[in-house]
């Protein structure tokens, strides 16, 4: 079939599979028309009920230059993943559609595998030496050496770009920091989050590690990050919030995120952030709760009870959390850098400030703390705004054009192909690829 005929078999490709393919997998998964399977690599969760493959890429310990290194591993991630795509073709599978995260090398040898499968590739970045994440922060100057090495990762990227016969950007900041000729061959359009499960709750509590209950309506500060790191922007909250604690005397902080890197690089002289910015920063232990990574539930019961949500971003990566936060009615106070300012307009739906205002982000929270009521238009704003422009249904809707599966039928495939032909997947040899 022609690449942009009905598509029927579809494989997503992600080496943390589902990532943010989670949702549209899980729908796509329920659809009698469609065939749906998942490739990630061998730490990849999956999806309950969706048939799963995973790869292994070969332990190698890379050589040459340092700038190539990347490179390198996507090289290896790449002859992996044809592994498995060479497997899944000698039974019987071939891809109509391909939507994959390229961003770790897994697409680099598809055409060579299926020619004529339709290729779709989610860009989530692409680095830049200026006016983006590196050389933001002050604290962290970027060198000659970060230029040109982040200069030779593009390489990947570029040829990514090259490959696929379309891609997308969940947002229109991720879109502009592509280059130019590039720019309008990617779709703007995010995934989406699920707004029908999140919203506020006047009951909700929550129970801190001490015994200690808090309840929507107290003064309490909430903070969320996959890991606690500059680029989220932990060092400025944690400046701020000391300057709030000596402000307010009743206040909670509310800390969620993990001890690792997501982005950018460890502190040289500690195990982590948090224990870096804690020597230096005097703040309350009794107020202060470092709550690490929360199960989902726990996760939603902590922006039910917030006060002030607060997201510091360098201009990277708009965080899922922060579309989570505000579609929980949460009054949210954002970096002023470009990926927040593409969801937050000032005194509308939050409040926008300066990362490196220690000070003035402190004055904000202390101001939102001490006048609840004000804020609950903002809060209202925000959870219609995330409803309109970021919920499911808009996410899914959109890739479903994307991908052609707008008009597909209730025709039943048949489903009776066996899961375990495909549970060694990642243990397969093959001769065609070294």
């Amino acid at each position: 079939m022609s690449r942009f005929e009905q598509p029927r078999n579809i494989l997503l490709v992600h080496p943390n599979f589902p990532g943010q393919f989670r949702h549209l997998a899980a729908h796509w998964a329920q659809r009698q028309d469609l065939r749906v399977i998942g490739l990630g690599g061998t730490r990849s969760p999956g999806i309950p009920g969706l048939q799963h493959l995973r790869y292994r890429s070969p332990h190698r310990q890379p050589g040459g230059h340092p700038y190539l290194r990347p490179m390198e591993h996507a090289v290896s991630a790449g002859q992996a993943t044809a592994r498995a795509y060479l497997q899944l073709k000698r039974q019987g599978f071939t891809p109509d559609v391909v939507l994959a995260h390229p961003g770790w090398g897994d697409t680099l040898y598809l055409r060579d595998v299926f020619p004529d499968t339709r290729l779709i590739h989610f860009c989530e970045w692409y680095y830049n030496a200026h006016g983006a994440d590196v050389g933001f922060d002050p604290e962290f100057p970027a060198t000659l050496d970060n230029h040109a090495r982040i200069r030779t990762w593009n390489a990947l990227h570029a040829l990514n770009l090259t490959l696929c016969d379309d891609s997308v950007c969940p947002t229109a900041w991720q879109r502009s920091v592509h280059p130019p000729i590039f720019q309008p061959r990617i779709h703007v359009l995010h995934e989406g989050i699920d707004t029908e499960r999140l919203g506020p709750d006047p009951q909700a509590t929550f129970t801190l590690p001490n015994g200690t209950q808090v309840k929507a309506g107290d003064p309490v500060i909430t903070y969320v990050a996959r890991n606690l790191e500059p680029y989220r922007g932990i060092h400025s909250f944690l400046r701020a919030l000391a300057i709030v604690q000596r402000r307010h005397a009743n206040c909670q902080a509310l800390i969620v995120g993990g001890n690792d890197v997501s982005y950018g690089q460890r502190p040289q002289d500690a195990a982590h952030w948090r224990e870096k910015l804690s020597r230096d920063i005097a703040l309350d232990p009794a107020r202060t709760h470092f709550l690490g990574k929360l199960p989902y539930d726990r996760y939603r019961r902590v922006l039910q009870v917030s006060a002030a949500h607060v997201y510091l971003s360098y201009p990277f990566v708009l965080s899922w959390s922060m579309l989570e936060a505000m579609a929980s009615g949460c009054l949210v106070i954002g970096a002023d850098t470009a990926p927040v300012r593409e969801v937050i307009r000032h005194g509308e739906n939050g409040w926008l400030v300066d990362f490196f205002n220690y000070p003035g982000i402190a004055k904000r929270i202390v101001e939102t703390l001490n006048n609840p009521a004000a804020q609950n238009p903002l809060r209202q704003q925000a959870r219609s705004d995330i409803a309109a422009r970021y919920s499911l249904a808009q996410g899914l809707a959109g890739y479903n054009r994307l991908l052609g599966l707008e008009s597909s039928t209730a025709e039943s495939l048949s489903r009776n192909h066996d899961p375990a032909d495909f549970r060694s997947m990642s243990k397969t040899s093959m001769a065609e690829m070294p």
